[in-house]
């Protein structure tokens, strides 16, 4: 291979590594007289940790809706590396869209065992319809160890209920990793953790990124926010203020345009 055809190939990945693996596109939304989304514009990149920030009333909970196929905009356009795409339904979000959204409350049944819920809607099954127990077991085991180590988790026979906030969190985080999903979007996943929960769910974010699984972390804890992101995004009344790499502010200037849009 000459050097002519090494810069080509090398421009060509430079080009491609500059696609957001997802990217809203003026997306626009109403309700009645109130306008929670105006033009407003949102990517992800690979392997990055994005934090989705703003006050109350800023958007954030639309946006967060909108991107998980539970409420439709009025306008815009999406894009998963560069192609478009529809992510009008839950369901076209999370394939469409390789989009798993982690809400507060985490969305597990808490009166079935961590295996259970892994699988809920996907279990294996034979040639006769039953579940093969004995694979679902061993494999919900092995992404408990592999992506979301975390103390007390023994045996996926363990009920939700009778686990800790921050053990549930990497039962859904886990569910999520092993279904393929490219971007995890993180709704407020600290807000009723202790300290200790906490620390293992950042962690859980960044070596998730640095595997190449990208997180957007909607918190209004800033400081949680400046340890774990690579970048910020910043809403206000629907609009953007702001989108910086951790590298181009700082915590006090975060709180500043919060404070003062």
């Amino acid at each position: 291979m000459n050097d002519s055809q090494l810069s080509v190939d090398a421009s060509a990945r430079a080009s491609t590594a500059e696609i957001p693996i997802f990217e809203a596109r003026r997306i626009s939304k109403s309700y009645g007289h109130v306008e929670a989304l105006i033009d407003t514009n949102f990517e992800v990149r690979r392997g990055e940790v994005v934090g989705l920030l703003g006050d109350n009333g800023a958007g954030k909970s639309t946006l967060i809706k909108i991107l998980s196929g539970v409420v439709q905009p009025d306008s815009g356009e999406f894009f998963r590396e560069g192609r478009s795409v529809d992510i009008s339904t839950r369901k076209k979000s999370e394939e469409d869209g390789g989009i798993q959204t982690i809400y507060q409350d985490i969305a597990l049944v808490k009166s079935m065992s961590i295996m259970r819920n892994i699988f809920a809607g996907r279990e294996p099954t034979n040639a006769l319809g039953f579940m093969r127990v004995k694979e679902m077991r061993s494999t919900a085991m092995e992404i408990l160890d592999e992506y979301v180590r975390i103390a007390g988790i023994t045996s996926p026979n363990i009920l939700v209920e009778e686990l800790s906030g921050g053990q549930a969190q990497a039962v859904a985080i886990a569910r999520a990793v092993h279904f393929k999903r490219d971007i995890l979007l993180l709704d407020e996943p600290t807000s009723a953790l202790s300290v200790r929960e906490t620390e293992k769910v950042l962690n859980i974010m960044r070596e998730l990124a640095d595997a190449g699984v990208s997180c957007v972390f909607v918190t209004h804890n800033l400081y949680h926010a400046f340890r774990v992101c690579d970048r910020f995004s910043i809403l206000a009344h629907g609009q953007n203020v702001r989108d910086c790499k951790k590298s181009e502010t700082s915590l006090n200037e975060l709180t500043d345009i919060i404070m003062t849009h």
